[in-house]
C-alpha cells in the first residue's frame, strides 16, 4: 500500500516553486499513479490514483492541473480531492457511537499533517478505456470518450514506506472511482467524478457526507508563473448557486482579461436519499477568522462537511455571498448528506462534475454576473444531462417512455451522439496543405434514433499566429473554412461531395486507413503552425427534438507547419528566414528561449553545423523527419501536445548556442552536411538585436 505522505514530488519544478514560497505543499510517494490526465474534450484535469485530482503543479508545465480551454495554459485547481466523514455505530440505533472520523484525500497542510489518508496496493494504477473505436483504449464496457478507473482505500495507517500517515483515523471505507470525459462540442466542457464508497468495517458508518475539497486558483500561467508564490494564488473569488448545487470560483483581479473563465464543482446525485447540498468555504491556512477558518482536525472538518463556515453560519444565511467575490485564497467544499448510515459491506454511489466555462457577454472579466454565468450554467446543465441519462426529466423515476435500452432501470450517461469523428490526416506543403479524411462517419448510428442520419463534414482551421495569444482557445480558434453535405434533403446547402471526393481511396505508408476525401489549402505562410480537422455532422431529429449534432472540432486535430520538403540534389540553395533577424520574428515568444529561425531546402538526412566568423562551432543539429526542431521551448510553450508535423526539409532552431547562451548580434556562417551523400552546402545569415 502507497501514500503521498512526506516524500516530496520528486521534480525540479516542485523544488523551484516551494522556493518561491513554502505556503504552498503537496507531497506523495513515487509508487502513486499521477501520470494521467483528461485529453479529449477541452478540459484537462491530471487525475490519480489516491483519490486527489490535479499536482499542485509539481508538474507544471508538462502535465496541465485542470487546464481549460485545452492548449490556452488557464489553470483553475491547484489540487482536490475526496473527503468522507461521519461517525461509527454498534447498529443502525447508534450503540456506542463514536466519532467524527473525516478521511480527506487531500487537505490545506498543517503541522506537517498534509491530509492525504486514502492508500492504494503497489500495483494499482489509474486504468483508461474509451467508447471510441478508433481508441487504443477502445472497450465496450467505457462509459465516455476518456474513461478513466482506479481504486483505493482508507483502512491503512502507514505509506507502503514504512511512514505514519499523521493524525489518520480509518472510518473504514474502500472507493471505487470513475471519472468520465467527452469530446462533443456540448460535452467537453466537464469531467463526472462517480465513486462508489463501500463500508468494509464491521462498523456502522453513522450521519455520513461525502464531498470534494478543492484548492481552486484560476490563472493564466502563459501570463503569470506558479512559481511566483503566493501572490499566484490569492486572487481567486467564489460563489455558490443552490439549485445546482454548483460552487464556483474565478479570477477576481489576477490576470484580468487574460483568464475569464469559471471552475465549478457541481454535485450530480447519489442512489441513496440524504438530507442537504452543502457549500463551504475558507481562507487558506487562516486559524483565526472565526468564518474563514482552516479546519484542524476530524471534528473541524466535519462541520466543514456539514456545511457550517462558523458556529451555526450557512452560506446564503449568515454568510454574505457577496464577501466571498472578494479575491482571496481559499479551499472550496461541495458535500451530501447526511446519509443515514452505511452497514458494514454496503456502498454508496455519489456523482460529482468538475465544470469549466468562458464567462459570457462583454462586462469586466473580474467581476461575477449573473449574465456572466451564463455559460457556466448551462455547461452545467449539460452534466446534469449526462448524468441523468434516460431519466430526462431528472425525477429518479424512469418512465417507460424513457427506457431506451428496455432493461427497466435508469441507465446513466447517455447522451444524444454526433456521427463518428472522420480519421484526419493532413500533409504539410510549401506554403500549403492537404487535408484528407475517411468515410468513416457515414455509417455512424444515432443511440437515440436508432438512425443512419449522417448530413455531412465541415473542414476548420486556424489563422495565422492564433497560437501566439497569451489566452488561446482552441475550439473558438477553428475557423470552418467550407461545408458539403448530402443531396436531396432541406438540411444544410445541399452541395454533395463531388469536390472533394476523390476517384479512388489513398493510403499512406504505415497507415492502413483508406482516405476517400481530399481537401487543399493553399497561401499558407511557411514556418507558421496551423491547425486543422474535419467534423461530422447529422440531419437532426425532429421526432426527439434534437438539432443537427456536430462531432468534436478538438478531437483529433493535427497541427501542422508549412515548409519545404526534403531536398537532396546538389544544386538547390540551402537558407534560413527570417534572414536578417531583427530582435525578433513575428512568431517570437517573449524571452530569448521562445525565439526560433529555419533552415529550409535541407537534405532528409544531414548535420547543421553553425560558425561565428572566426570560426569558432556555436552548435550542431541533426537533422532528420523525425527531429526537425520541434522540441524546442516554443513548441513546447505554443504547441504543448507535442504532435505537430513538419514538412521535411525544414529545421527550427531558437538561436541558442551548444553551451546554452543567447546568440550575439553579427553574421554566422553554416554548413549542411548530407548525411547520405557525404556533400556539404554552405550559408550565411544575418542577426541583429
Amino acid at each position: 500500500m502507497n501514500n503521498f505522505v512526506k516524500v516530496l514530488f520528486a521534480t525540479l519544478t516542485l523544488a523551484s516553486l516551494l522556493s518561491a514560497s513554502d505556503e504552498k505543499r503537496f507531497q506523495k510517494t513515487l509508487e502513486d499513479d499521477n501520470s494521467k490526465f483528461t485529453d479529449v474534450g477541452n478540459i484537462a484535469i491530471t487525475i490519480t490514483n489516491f483519490g486527489v485530482y490535479g499536482h499542485a503543479f509539481s508538474l507544471w508545465p508538462q502535465q496541465p492541473n485542470c487546464e481549460f480551454p485545452i492548449g490556452s495554459g488557464i489553470e483553475h485547481i491547484y489540487d482536490g480531492g475526496l473527503w468522507i466523514g461521519g461517525f461509527k455505530a454498534d447498529d443502525s440505533l447508534k450503540t456506542n457511537i463514536s466519532g467524527p472520523f473525516v478521511t480527506t484525500a487531500a487537505t490545506d497542510p498543517v503541522d506537517g499533517e498534509n491530509g492525504v489518508e486514502f492508500t492504494t496496493s503497489a500495483s494499482s494504477i489509474v486504468r483508461e478505456r474509451s467508447s471510441k473505436i478508433e481508441s487504443a483504449f477502445f472497450d465496450p464496457a467505457a462509459i465516455s470518450h476518456q474513461d478513466f478507473y482506479m481504486d483505493f482505500t482508507d483502512t491503512n495507517k502507514f505509506s507502503s514506506n514504512g511512514e505514519l500517515i499523521v493524525a489518520h483515523n480509518p472510518f473504514g471505507i474502500s472507493v471505487h472511482q470513475e471519472t468520465y470525459a467527452w469530446d462533443f462540442p456540448f460535452a467537453n466542457f466537464f469531467v463526472i467524478f462517480n465513486y462508489w464508497i463501500k463500508n468494509v468495517s464491521n462498523k456502522y458508518l453513522d450521519s455520513v457526507y461525502i464531498g470534494l475539497w478543492t484548492d481552486t486558483v484560476v490563472r493564466n500561467t502563459n501570463v503569470t508563473s506558479p512559481r511566483t508564490g503566493t501572490a499566484f494564488f490569492n486572487k481567486g473569488g467564489n460563489g455558490f448557486n443552490d439549485s445546482l448545487s454548483l460552487g464556483y470560483e474565478f479570477d477576481a483581479t489576477g490576470d484580468v482579461g487574460f483568464s475569464d473563465s469559471y471552475i465549478g464543482i457541481q454535485l450530480l446525485g447519489s442512489d441513496k436519499n440524504y438530507d442537504s447540498t452543502n457549500y463551504v468555504t475558507w481562507q487558506y491556512r487562516s486559524t483565526t477568522d472565526p468564518n474563514f477558518f482552516t479546519p484542524q482536525d476530524d471534528i473541524a472538518r466535519y462541520r466543514k462537511l456539514e456545511g457550517y463556515f462558523g458556529g451555526s453560519n450557512r452560506y446564503g444565511y449568515n454568510i454574505n455571498p457577496i464577501a466571498l467575490k472578494q479575491a482571496s485564497n481559499r479551499s472550496t467544499m461541495v458535500s451530501a448528506g447526511p446519509f443515514d448510515y452505511i452497514a458494514p459491506g454496503d456502498s454508496v454511489n455519489i456523482v460529482f462534475a468538475i465544470v469549466g466555462a468562458k464567462k459570457f457577454g462583454t462586462e469586466p472579466t473580474h467581476l461575477d454576473t449573473e449574465e456572466q454565468k451564463k455559460n457556466l450554467y448551462d455547461n452545467a446543465g449539460w452534466a446534469i444531462r449526462a448524468y441523468n441519462g434516460e431519466d430526462r426529466n431528472g425525477n429518479g423515476i424512469l418512465e417507460p417512455e424513457e427506457d431506451f435500452d428496455g432493461d427497466g432501470k435508469i441507465t446513466r450517461y447517455i447522451l444524444p451522439s454526433p456521427p463518428q469523428n472522420p480519421k484526419v490526416k493532413v500533409v504539410p506543403e510549401n506554403q500549403k496543405a492537404t487535408i484528407y479524411w475517411d468515410k468513416r462517419a457515414e455509417d455512424s448510428i444515432d443511440p437515440i434514433s436508432a438512425k443512419k442520419d449522417f448530413e455531412g463534414y465541415r473542414i476548420y482551421r486556424t489563422n495565422t499566429g492564433f497560437d501566439l495569444t497569451e489566452s488561446q482557445n482552441l475550439n473558438e480558434s477553428l475557423v470552418k473554412m467550407a461545408e458539403f453535405d448530402s443531396l436531396g434533403n432541406d438540411v444544410g446547402y445541399n452541395t454533395g461531395f463531388s469536390f472533394v471526393e476523390m476517384n479512388e481511396p489513398v493510403i499512406f505508408p504505415n497507415d492502413t486507413t483508406k482516405y476517400y476525401y481530399k481537401y487543399e489549402v493553399k497561401n499558407l505562410l511557411n514556418g507558421w503552425q496551423y491547425i486543422f480537422n474535419v467534423t461530422a455532422f447529422d440531419e437532426g431529429d425532429t421526432e426527439n427534438n434534437l438539432e443537427s449534432l456536430e462531432s468534436g472540432k478538438l478531437s483529433s486535430v493535427r497541427r501542422i507547419l508549412p515548409g519545404t520538403p526534403a531536398v537532396d540534389d546538389d544544386e538547390t540553395e540551402i537558407g534560413i528566414y527570417p534572414n536578417p533577424y531583427y530582435g525578433s520574428a513575428y512568431w517570437d515568444g517573449n524571452s530569448e528561449r521562445l525565439r526560433k529561425i529555419y533552415f529550409f531546402n535541407l537534405p532528409a538526412n544531414c548535420e547543421i553545423t553553425i560558425y561565428t566568423l572566426s570560426g569558432d562551432i556555436v552548435d550542431v543539429i541533426e537533422h532528420n523527419s523525425s527531429s526537425n526542431g520541434n522540441d524546442l521551448r516554443w513548441f513546447e510553450t505554443f504547441s504543448k501536445e507535442g504532435n505537430q508535423v513538419m514538412a521535411g526539409g525544414e529545421h527550427a532552431w531558437d538561436l541558442i548556442t551548444r553551451d546554452d547562451q543567447a546568440i550575439a548580434t553579427g553574421l554566422y556562417l553554416f554548413t549542411v552536411k548530407n548525411l547520405e551523400s557525404g556533400n556539404i552546402k554552405r550559408g550565411k545569415f544575418l542577426v541583429i538585436k
